[in-house]
């Protein structure tokens, strides 16, 4: 014989019980069978609710009864064919007139017991069984409804009675041993007292009835019906990766269970964990998934089979030095919850025994800080112990498998990863038996850790990148379209996964929390929300995604003023716009500060040289315990591509002019021709070598005449390029006579910095720069004769994209 059992999304509409009997009639042709059911999905809550307002004097119950009606009236219309209809409509008619005389009651005196919300709430299973089971008959398959109050009975703690299995047992091996009908349907969650009075199972009850019944009758199996297909590695609605677990054992079920996995409820297992009978999670809308097989000893080779939670949680903490060597300590405090009800999900207690810390439900706080500074109140008072400490919103998360004992470094696993992904615990809990490790964490990151552990335990650690770009004109266009490009390549060669979860331009930000399409993302941009730079703000932290990077790809000073905002959520920065490195130089220190102490990486490579490795270099120079003396470099790209162009066939105002229509100058020139941007680039690299130098230590000698440096716009200062024609060809004319070149040459010579225009001769490496390239040359203590040179192209949107992407690569492979 099997039992199967269908829970209320099973049984939630007619076009659901049409699935259930689908199920059932392929079983039947099998085995003998006995169906559980749970009400139709709702009807409990319906039911609750009408209780509880009839009790508070509401006549509002009577809506609540009307939609129960309407719903179970509506259900036989669809199921069962006009000719039958008639008598089964009655008979659900007197079954909700005896629920209405029950409320009716319990109006008229203002009082529901846990004895009458009994009776009002076995209304669901008793209705949606005998509908189920006519259903059925209607189907022509052969079935028999049995009412469980006549099968399983209890105590009299009503509301969560517990079971008297000797009675109960006899009771249904005598009754599944003279039933002659291939498929008996029984209400779930139901049973009675030795007086014949309703009591319930409590929280989980239907799934109690079905293992109650398949332990009484040594049933082969236990199929449990739901809406998922079995219990899965994590909850799918956190974490998309997440995937059914094939087989699972007893203990590791219940484990889960506890901890949040809701298509089981732990007291189920018990009664077919004694006789070692199969559990078989299965789903109704599709059952030709394979499911979850529970048994006594899982085939799962991977130490950890799951990774499960509990949300809103509460810590509290008694703590102080009076509780140390007392003996009883512990006693008096969860007597005290006890006494009061409170469910403990964890403990954890120091060796010092200077402290308990416990986890329990939200709503229990407040009773359990009354109750416990009560018990204690003469400690309290003699200062021995301290007042309960209470921390609401955290969520406990737990690493379940029975072979984690035999695996060293899981918990170091765990723990690291959240530490990495700056998931902060506030408590530990593990057992002896090694069948779980818990820890509790603050609910926002519940989504973030459960991903992150995933991804470690069980994905084929493929790391996943959520990126937040700011400016998707040039630069920022052109790295999306390198990402689109390389995504594929990325997960097959570096186990990277990149997803662009928002996107600005200087008007519209557009958010997509599964990723944007990159196929696709210019005409979703233009229909997006306004830009809100403090509400994109929000929403990024309220996402709290793993793995977070800020891109900015703009040169915004008010951007630029965000990054330690970002940096203090733990989210990365990765950044070509060079104002916040090149600011005042306590808020440089500060950013790298805040990227240290809350290891969110911040990330500007792009601010010197564009996709040339200059920092990289720089900074392993420097780790590596070598010294910078002395640096020269040509750092504009776009003064160089200008000096390199400008000749007797072309005018210094054509040459600027062409320069920015090929992207290689801002989108205000007199940044690159004043001179600014090279001062913040020989800046940057000063710091990096570990200099305390501001912006206005730096020498500026500029080739600009007074009437350019004046100017109160772009359009201003191209005028008067044309206008002093005479003085740029005098320049020009100058290098020509002395065999020499011009180049924008920036130099950081002991402990001084200064930029400038200078004639280069054919014997330096400067001479030959061609195009936009940029050079550097590292004086140090180990390069004192010959300097390290790095030289390549150092301006245009694809290769700052370029060193952009690589950063992000970079914060992939950490």
């Amino acid at each position: 014989m099997k039992v199967l059992k269908f829970g209320g999304s099973s049984v939630a509409s007619s076009e659901n019980i049409n699935k259930v009997i689908h199920i059932v009639k392929k079983s039947a042709k099998k085995s003998k069978i006995a169906v559980i059911v749970s009400a139709f999905g709702g009807v409990t809550n319906l039911l609750l609710e009408a209780g509880d307002l009839a009790c508070a004097n509401n006549k509002f119950y009577l809506e609540k009864l009307q939609d129960i009606e309407e719903r179970h009236l509506q259900i036989v219309r669809e199921l069962i064919s006009i000719n039958s209809q008639s008598s089964i409509l009655g008979t659900v008619k007197k079954m909700l007139n005896k629920l209405e005389d029950i409320l009716e009651g319990v109006f008229l005196i203002n009082e529901l017991s846990n004895k009458t919300a009994d009776k009002i709430v076995s209304f669901g299973e008793l209705l949606s069984s005998y509908i189920i089971a006519e259903a059925m008959k209607n189907n022509n398959l052969d079935v028999s409804l049995k009412n469980t109050k006549e099968l399983i009975f209890t105590d009299e703690n009503f509301s969560n009675a517990t079971v008297k299995f000797k009675k109960t047992n006899t009771a249904i091996e005598d009754f599944f041993t003279q039933s002659k009908n291939k498929i008996v349907i029984l209400p779930g969650f139901i049973a009675a007292t030795n007086k014949g009075e309703t009591s319930t199972l409590g929280r989980g009850g239907s799934d109690y009835t079905a293992a109650i019944i398949t332990a009484a009758t040594n049933a082969e199996i236990l199929e449990i019906w739901t809406d998922v297909s079995g219990m899965f590695t994590a909850n799918p609605k956190f974490v998309k990766q997440a995937f059914p677990i094939k087989n699972i054992s007893y203990q590791e079920a219940m484990e889960l269970s506890h901890f949040g996995a809701k298509v089981l409820y732990p007291p189920t297992i018990q009664p077919v964990l004694e006789k070692e009978i199969p559990i078989v999670i299965k789903n109704t809308f599709n059952p030709k998934e394979e499911g979850t097989l529970i048994t006594k000893i899982s085939t799962n080779k991977n130490p950890i089979k799951g990774i499960s939670h509990i949300e809103n949680m509460a810590l509290i903490t008694l703590e102080g030095s009076g509780m140390i060597g007392i003996p009883g300590i512990s006693k008096r405090l969860f007597g005290a919850l006890s006494q009061e009800k409170i469910n403990i999900s964890l403990i954890t207690q120091a060796s010092s025994e200077h402290s308990i810390c416990i986890a329990i439900d939200n709503i229990d706080t407040e009773k359990a800080k009354l109750i416990i500074d009560e018990e204690f109140v003469y400690e309290i008072q003699q200062h021995k112990v301290k007042p309960l400490h209470v921390e609401k919103n955290n969520a406990i998360i737990a690493l379940v498998g029975d072979s984690m004992k035999s695996h060293q470094g899981i918990s170091g696993k765990m723990f690291s990863t959240l530490g990495k992904n700056n998931v902060n615990i506030r408590a530990i809990a593990q057992g002896a038996s090694e069948k779980n490790i818990s820890a509790v964490i603050a609910h926002k990151d519940v989504k973030k850790a459960l991903n992150t552990l995933h991804s470690t335990f069980f994905e084929n650690q493929v790391k996943q990148l959520n990126l937040f770009v700011v400016g998707v004109g040039n630069v920022g266009s052109k790295l999306l379209n390198q990402i689109k490009n390389q995504q594929q390549y990325l997960v097959d060669n570096l186990r990277i996964q990149i997803r662009i979860i928002a996107i600005t331009n200087s008007k519209k930000m557009l958010f997509n929390e599964d990723g944007i399409d990159l196929e696709n993302w210019k005409t979703p941009l233009e229909n997006a929300e306004n830009l809100d730079m403090s509400l994109f703000h929000t929403k990024i932290i309220e996402l709290n995604y793993r793995n977070s990077i800020f891109v900015d790809n703009t040169a915004n000073k008010n951007i630029a003023n965000l990054y330690a905002n970002y940096l203090k959520e733990s989210v990365a920065v990765v950044t070509c716009n060079k104002i916040a490195c090149s600011s005042n130089y306590s808020n440089y220190l500060n950013l790298k500060k805040l990227s240290r102490a809350y290891n969110a990486p911040f990330l500007y490579e792009t601010n010197v040289g564009a996709g040339l490795p200059i920092i990289d270099t720089l900074k392993n120079l420097i780790a590596s315990g070598d010294k910078v003396t002395k640096i020269q470099a040509v750092l504009s790209g776009s003064l160089n591509f200008i000096f390199n162009n400008f000749n007797a066939n072309t005018s210094f105002f054509e040459v600027v002019k062409q320069a920015g229509v090929e992207g290689f100058t801002e989108p205000d020139p007199r940044i690159d021709l004043s001179g600014v941007d090279v001062m913040r680039k020989i800046l940057i690299l000063a710091r990096e070598s570990g200099m305390k130098l501001e912006l206005e230590d730096i020498k500026n000698e500029s080739f600009l005449p007074k009437s350019s440096l004046n100017t109160d716009s772009v359009e201003d200062f191209m005028d008067t390029l044309k206008n002093e024609a005479t003085h740029f060809n005098k320049i020009r004319d100058k290098a020509v006579t002395n065999n020499c070149r011009l180049k924008y040459v920036a130099e950081l010579n002991n402990g001084n910095a200064k930029v400038g225009l200078n004639e280069i001769a054919p014997n330096h490496p400067f001479y030959n720069l061609e195009g936009s390239d940029n050079i550097v040359l590292f004086f140090t203590e180990r390069y004192k004769q010959q300097p390290l040179i790095i030289k390549g192209a150092g301006a245009g949107a694809d290769v700052t994209a370029s060193g952009l992407f690589a950063d992000i690569i970079r914060i992939g492979n950490n």
